[in-house]
């Protein structure tokens, strides 16, 4: 997926997407890192059966994303 294809299909629940966008700036992720996370998030929510991405779909990418970079 893409931008727009991202904002069309990945469904962020507001309070995710203000979430994503805090952990994000203090983390210093760059768009591209963010939009990876995002597109994970999804897929973690659709394994969940959730029609829209929530904050713990979100924090659950987040977290593969910090254990894969410090290992």
């Amino acid at each position: 997926m893409q931008g727009k294809e991202i904002d069309q299909f990945v469904l962020l629940d507001e309070a995710a997407a203000k979430f994503l966008n805090v952990a994000a700036a203090r983390l210093g992720w760059s768009a591209r890192s963010t939009h990876r996370a995002i597109k994970v998030a999804r897929t973690i929510a659709d394994l969940a059966g959730a029609r829209t991405t929530q904050v713990t779909h979100v924090a659950e990418a987040m977290q593969y994303r910090r254990a894969l970079k410090t290992s």
